[in-house]
């Protein structure tokens, strides 16, 4: 069983930058592939990108170059860095986990096993 918790959400006027982090818990954190998605009101869950335990990164063309995900092992701990920030990013965002240490393409929520309860990122204009 691995728990996550999500921080850092806040919120930001466009352009600015937000960093949210999802701390996990377990002993094995570094052979999981984390996912970020998010969900803005009235709208489904949408991938944002994802980590293999390798560290291969991998994002929606939504927020290609704009964000960037990392982790650091050590911390059981994956990062989104989020710059250039639009009011269309605006949602609740999540942090997901799976059994993955070498990469594969998950981008949906059903590939996913363990999910934090989220943190709100508002972007105003």
């Amino acid at each position: 069983q691995v728990q996550l918790v999500e921080s850092g959400g806040g919120l930001v006027q466009a352009g600015g930058s937000l960093r949210l982090s999802c701390a996990a818990s377990g002993r094995t954190f570094s052979s999981y592939t984390m996912g970020w998605f998010r969900q803005a009101p009235g709208k489904e869950r949408e991938f944002v990108g994802g980590i293999s335990g390798s560290g291969f990164t991998y994002y929606a063309d939504s927020v290609e170059g704009r964000f960037t995900i990392s982790r650091d092992n050590a911390k059981n701990t994956v990062y989104l860095q989020m710059n250039s920030l639009k009011p269309e990013d605006t949602a609740v965002y999540y942090c997901a986990a799976r059994n993955g240490y070498y990469y594969s393409d998950y981008r949906t929520s059903d590939e996913y096993d363990y999910w934090g309860q989220g943190t709100q990122v508002t972007v105003s204009s």
